[in-house]
């Protein structure tokens, strides 16, 4: 079965490159009738946030990104103990002591000679006194995963094609740090091999970490660490999709800071940001889709482009005013204001760019407004209205159609005052379905009004 997971860590909201990540995750699984797994990343005690555990939850309910399961790291710390020590076992960590200063200093002078910044291993040449003597001194060690020098690592990446690597052109990562708290790289191999996660969709800057979990997922099978796998266990396929850029056409700290709640702000609907995102970065056409299954029936892999993908806020309000304009009533009515029905919605709605704005329009029907102010010739035009309007299944058109008889106007002149004495402005919705909504008394009473000056 395709098992697919959303991994993010509670330490903050999710923002628009995190949503991307799970729809696509999300679409994945749905398509091919599998399973998605949330899977809080929570090791990090310090910084995450039961707030923001809540609020991941909230963010993918209101996407309509229903999770098959959900699963907390924190409460699997006795796996990754048990994969450590298998891993120890095997020869495939060890300790390492050297500071963060001393590992920067490192990193200077490789730089300054032209050389990558990989860790040299030295860590591996101290001898049993040498490491005795540092715990003595009380440094306690950080554990680093031992890369295996020996064949190319490879895969065939959904979006990026075949892909190699040099192990001896890798750090070995840091999996442990000296306090005994967990980095990103161990666990996450554990839990995709304990999950049954078959394919692994992330973002491009995760490319080099696959490199090393794909080692990490081997040793783990190797170890016979999983009790469902006899040493040659799968490995998930991987897919890594381009990263998001801004309007500006870098990579942009604003990007960071967009998220559900700042969409759920602005008015922008679920259904538009799914439709956008869905596809962006796809060699598919970014269209105002409201039904997942359209979306899912295009979804391939194959689409996806290795250019940056560009985020507009302009496209994705192009694209929510658009699925707005097709909102049944039933879909919008608990956030319409009060008193407005199918009809009071079905003509405003072309004028709206999100729901909300249907309280501003609203107000045109009922009142107060405020009008221009009117030359005579328009008090006068706007005093024979009050009297000729008749009420009838289309009183606009009647009352247009009186006028245009008796005064001779047309076109803007006949149009214009009567809208402004009505509603206020000078456009907005048709005023053939506004009208009836307004009601006869008070459209003869704004007419008078306005003729009165």
């Amino acid at each position: 079965m395709t098992t697919t997971r959303f991994a993010p860590s509670p330490t903050g909201r999710l923002h628009v490159g995190n949503i991307r990540t799970a729809l696509h995750n999300w679409m994945l699984a749905r398509k091919a009738g599998g399973r998605f797994i949330l899977r809080i990343d929570d090791t990090d005690a310090e910084r995450s946030r039961e707030e923001f555990v809540d609020a991941i939850r909230e963010d993918l309910e209101w996407l309509g990104l229903a999770w098959d399961a959900e699963e907390r790291q924190s409460e699997r710390l006795e796996r990754y103990d048990a994969a450590f020590a298998a891993l120890r076992a095997a020869g495939r960590i060890y300790p390492a002591y050297e500071t963060a200063q001393e590992l920067e200093l490192k990193r200077k002078i490789q730089l300054g000679r032209g050389l990558p910044p990989i860790y040299d291993r030295a860590a591996l040449e101290l001898t049993d006194d040498e490491r005795a003597a540092k715990e003595a001194e009380g440094i306690a060690p950080h554990w680093r995963f031992r890369l295996d020098h020996g064949e190319a690592i490879t895969w065939e990446d959904g979006i990026r094609g075949t892909q190699k690597f040099d192990p001896a052109q890798l750090s070995d990562p840091v999996i442990r740090r000296a306090d005994g708290s967990w980095l990103y790289m161990l666990p996450s191999a554990v839990d995709d091999i304990d999950m049954g996660v078959s394919q692994v969709l992330r973002g491009e800057d995760h490319v080099s970490n696959t490199a090393v979990q794909i080692q990490m997922f081997t040793a783990l099978h190797a170890a016979q660490f999983a009790a469902q796998h006899d040493g040659t266990g799968p490995v998930p396929a991987f897919a890594h999709e381009a990263l998001l850029i801004g309007k500006e056409g870098k990579l942009s700290k604003r990007l960071g800071s967009l998220g559900c709640d700042t969409f759920r702000e602005r008015g922008i609907e679920p259904e538009a940001l799914v439709a956008l995102l869905a596809r962006l970065g796809t060699s598919l056409p970014v269209e105002p889709i409201a039904d997942r299954g359209a979306l899912l029936e295009t979804f391939e892999l194959s689409t996806f482009g290795r250019a940056p993908a560009k985020f507009e806020d302009a496209e994705l309000e192009r694209i929510n005013t658009a699925i707005v304009h097709h909102m049944p009533f039933e879909a919008v009515r608990p956030r319409l204001p009060h008193g407005m029905d199918e009809a009071g919605w079905l003509a405003i709605r072309p004028n709206v760019h999100t729901v909300a704005e249907a309280q501003e329009w609203w107000g045109l029907v009922t009142g107060p407004i405020a009008q221009p102010d009117f030359t005579p010739e328009d008090r006068a035009y706007l005093g024979e209205a009050a009297q000729v309007l008749q009420w009838s299944e289309n009183p606009w058109a009647g009352l247009t159609d009186a006028l245009k008889e008796r005064t001779g106007r047309k076109g803007r002149a006949l149009f214009l005052p009567l809208r402004q004495a009505l509603t206020g402005m000078d456009h907005g919705p048709d005023m053939g379905e506004l009208l009836p909504l307004i009601g006869e008394d008070e459209a003869r009473a704004r007419l008078a009004r306005a003729a009165q000056g």
